[in-house]
């Protein structure tokens, strides 16, 4: 092995950095989840104290499973595979430790200001202007290190999981910056720059593409390296992961309006969503197609290999949750889901199903590689947060689908006089039950989580990281 070849070996730290976070924010945010889906059971939970009350907590949920779970999920898988598929080192390796430490600051300020009830009220965007400063340089600063990796690369080749991080990483920060503008008031005050039906519809533009690019493209990225690793089977179609890879991108910017279907949104605004969101369908199921078909002479590898497992099932969610959505887009299916549980039942299938379950999946893949292990400590508590996870998920759904329909149907409902059937209170006693499936899901899969923590845990304990870094090495000699 050359001298070159040993200086050059992989970054792996800050991938263990991100691997470990994205453990322990998973089950920071799941257990808010828990504790907001009980205070709908119980209301009383909320403890009368505006800090923990549901809609200050709810914000901080969602931020810290997206971006604090699934942001350090992404930025850790992203690196690992740049390096790997790269064959180079990263670009600036006190660049990463600033885009680790940087994001864990945004995620830090997020758990003391929206309790606090700072925020600008804009979904997935709630954080205030000095904060999206930070978010901005942090993403630049990931890009920078991405793409500097990816142009020192010791392969003419580009694989296509970097096409789709890559194009995470550009979209989001041009997502980020044009929703954030605003004009400060004070230190934690401000407004946005755009007004009335334009900043609902420029909101809308980055909340969609937040799902579409975040929650999508980039744990896509993730699936087109783990799932072939994990199976040891080549993708199915290259040809098709780059149809996959363009269509998507081409057609999920301009989904957003959907969101704004029956409001003050022009029109013909609202029908371009509802029919780029249908023409969505088609990539979407190519991707999950092409991960499914990865399978192919390695189906029986699920009966003993839970990892595996995990990467099947979530691609299994991603086909159902996106096929859900251009059905929820379209504007008379809207017309009765919107407002309701259905919705929430939709987001979670995405989260839960697909963006949790690729990333476990993946986490349990890579952990042992970065910290010169052979396995995970446990393969049978991995078997166990399998069924933990699949069972939560589709309790929860199922019940956000009952409540949600029931809701719908129920608040449209009109006596022949034209007055209202129910009141607003009787739909909600009739989604109590629903409430109460919906916890003991999220709980189920909070038990999954905290099962995986100990394992990671285990497994650490018993680690050789100066191992893993000669594996990387010896890789990376071999490739030269």
């Amino acid at each position: 092995m050359s001298t070159a070849t040993t200086s050059t070996a992989y970054n792996y730290k800050v991938v263990r950095q991100f691997a470990v976070m994205t453990v322990i924010w998973g089950i920071v945010g799941m257990s808010l989840g828990v504790l907001l889906a009980a205070q709908l059971v119980w209301p009383a939970l909320n403890f009368d104290l505006p800090w923990t009350s549901f809609g200050r907590l709810r914000p901080l949920h969602t931020n810290a499973v997206v971006f604090a779970f699934g942001g350090c999920a992404l930025m850790a898988t992203s690196f690992y595979v740049v390096q790997r598929t790269s064959q180079a080192r990263l670009f600036s390796d006190r660049l990463a430790a600033f885009v680790f430490w940087g994001w864990q600051t945004v995620i830090v300020l997020a758990v003391i200001t929206l309790p606090l009830g700072l925020t600008s009220t804009k979904e997935y965007a709630e954080l205030e202007w000095p904060i999206d400063i930070l978010i901005a340089l942090v993403w630049i600063s990931y890009g920078l290190v991405f793409f500097g990796t990816i142009m020192k690369r010791q392969m003419k080749h580009i694989y296509v999981g970097n096409w789709f991080f890559g194009a995470f990483i550009i979209t989001v920060a041009v997502l980020h910056i044009v929703n954030s503008m605003a004009m400060p008031i004070t230190l934690f005050k401000s407004y946005s720059m755009y007004s009335g039906a334009t900043d609902a519809m420029v909101q809308w533009w980055y909340g969609h593409n937040a799902v579409g690019f975040f929650l999508t493209a980039g744990f896509l990225g993730m699936m087109y390296y783990f799932v072939p690793k994990q199976a040891n089977r080549p993708i199915y179609s290259y040809r098709l992961s780059i149809v996959h890879f363009w269509a998507l991108i081409a057609i999920y910017i301009w989904a957003g309006p959907h969101h704004l279907h029956y409001t003050a949104l022009p029109d013909w605004a609202q029908s371009l969503g509802m029919v780029m969101s249908l023409i969505l369908l088609a990539p979407s199921w190519g991707g999950m197609i092409n991960g499914m078909m990865t399978l192919s002479g390695a189906w029986h590898k699920l009966r003993t290999d839970p990892i595996l497992r995990f990467l099947v099932v979530s691609l299994a969610f991603y086909g159902m949750s996106t096929f859900e959505g251009p059905m929820m887009a379209i504007k008379t299916v809207n017309a009765l889901s919107h407002y309701t549980d259905w919705t929430i039942g939709h987001v979670h299938a995405g989260a839960l199903g697909w963006v949790a379950m690729i990333s476990i999946g993946s986490l349990y893949h890579m952990i042992p590689k970065i910290f010169g292990r052979e396995q995970m400590h446990s393969v049978g508590l991995i078997n166990v947060h399998f069924w933990l996870a699949t069972v939560g998920t589709v309790l929860y759904i199922v019940s956000m689908w009952v409540n949600g329909i029931t809701q719908g149907l129920m608040w449209r409902a009109v006596n022949v006089d034209g007055t209202l059937t129910y009141s607003f209170v009787e739909a909600l006693e009739a989604s109590h039950p629903g409430f109460i499936v919906r916890m003991i899901g999220g709980l189920f899969f909070l038990i999954g989580m905290l099962l995986m923590g100990y394992n990671v845990w285990r497994t650490i304990r018993a680690s050789q990281p100066a191992e893993a870094q000669a594996a990387a090495q010896m890789t990376q000699g071999a490739a030269h």
